[in-house]
């Protein structure tokens, strides 16, 4: 299901004299040893969430919110996996960019692997096995993104908050604190994969010192903004789905997910040509170029008829109509 913003984007906003349009990474590092062996050869974020692969949900979520430029960060011998699914990003009406991890340091190493490419903008990070769905969550992010003053995080509710980071609201709903998987967590509310970051992410990345187990934690980033009072969690509640597929049974479950909505709603989750389409990024002749080019496929099918539909409301609405 897609959710056209009733907002302005933030790269809207950028285009009349508001602030810089967020940069975009979707991290997509990470050896995947849990998904073995699916993932002996592929990387984790290419391999199919029912009927698209998993890159595509967090491309979308990116999309949804306005941001066209967009790095994805992975290991080098997946990296030309990608260039050759998604290319430069052009056919969407975004441009796409690739920078190699060497090896996992840390989900907070993003911004230093990403440094150039964010410059001096702010920056939308998500996590590439993060799918997120839900009523309101394209303008949730927008709200998100134009109130922006140090960083914004999302919190989910969970069973098993001490598998997550976890953040605690008071009764103002201010975030008071973060812990990394604590051993008796003072809330049930996870911090999801999707964070968004004004421009000092990169200074603080810097400084950081790998912790126990030898990685740039993002919890420790987010506690600078916290102990700087710029640091606010959204809360995802009833009606959201956040799935995380690190496992064989997520990985599963989020299929599973996203076939029993498509298939009973007739429309489709994370559909990057659609959202590139209502978007603005592309036109009905583009859309219906990517079509044809996915063949016969349910998926391409699909992906024509939508732009079918908009030819005819284009003419519809023209004078000449």
């Amino acid at each position: 299901m897609i959710e056209v913003p009733t907002l302005p984007t933030v790269s809207a906003l950028a285009a009349h004299g508001g602030r810089r349009p967020l940069k975009g990474i979707i991290l997509a590092g990470g050896s995947g040893t849990r998904l073995r062996p699916l993932t002996g050869a592929l990387s984790k974020q290419l391999l199919p969430v029912y009927d698209k692969p998993m890159i595509y949900y967090p491309l979308a979520v990116l999309m949804l919110a306005g941001i066209r430029d967009i790095q994805i960060i992975s290991a080098r011998n997946h990296l030309e996996m990608f260039r050759a699914l998604l290319g430069d990003g052009s056919q969407l009406g975004i441009d796409l960019r690739y920078a190699e991890q060497e090896e996992p340091r840390g989900i907070a190493e993003a911004f230093l692997i990403g440094e150039e490419h964010i410059g001096d903008s702010p920056v939308a990070l998500i996590l590439g096995d993060n799918v997120f769905h839900g009523p309101g969550f394209s303008s949730l992010i927008n709200q998100a993104a134009m109130r922006l003053d140090g960083c914004e995080l999302f919190g989910y509710p969970v069973q098993d908050p001490q598998r997550y980071g976890v953040g605690e609201l008071d009764s103002d709903g201010r975030l008071v604190s973060l812990v990394e998987k604590p051993d008796r967590p003072r809330s049930n509310l996870a911090v999801t994969g999707l964070y968004l970051y004004d421009n000092d992410v990169v200074e603080i990345a810097r400084g950081l010192r790998p912790s126990a187990r030898g990685e740039l934690e993002i919890t420790d980033v987010n506690r600078v903004y916290l102990a700087q009072g710029r640091a606010r969690l959204n809360e995802l509640g009833r009606g959201f789905a956040w799935l995380d597929m690190g496992t064989h049974d997520s990985l599963l479950q989020a299929g599973q997910y996203v076939q029993l909505l498509e298939q009973r709603q007739g429309e489709r989750i994370a559909c990057v040509e659609e959202i590139a389409l209502r978007m603005g990024f592309i036109g009905h002749e583009q859309c219906f170029a990517l079509g044809r080019e996915l063949g016969d496929s349910s998926y391409g099918n699909y992906v024509r008829q939508l732009a079918g539909r908009a030819a005819a409301s284009t003419a519809a609405d023209s004078p000449a109509a």
